[in-house]
């Protein structure tokens, strides 16, 4: 066994951590692109941008762990197994 596979979470934080990073990366995203199309590419943006991530992470980041699993189910009744 590596260093590295004893330094990983149990299979059963696949979830949280799923879910933690998918809504980190989208709203940090669509965060950036909603602020600086309603402020325009200045520092003002830059400023808001932080505040207008972190507002949107806390609302997506609970709603993707309740919403992953409903996709993953409907998802599997879409698409046949590999």
């Amino acid at each position: 066994m590596s260093a590295t596979a004893d330094r990983r979470l149990p299979a059963r934080y696949a979830l949280p951590v799923t879910g933690l990073i998918l809504s980190g990366i989208m709203t940090i995203i669509i965060s950036g692109v909603s602020t600086f199309m309603a402020l325009g590419f200045s520092l003002l943006a830059l400023g808001a941008w932080p505040i207008a991530w972190i507002s949107s992470w806390i609302i997506a980041f609970p709603t993707v762990l309740v919403v992953l699993p409903i996709v993953r189910r409907l998802v599997s009744r879409i698409v046949a197994p590999a």
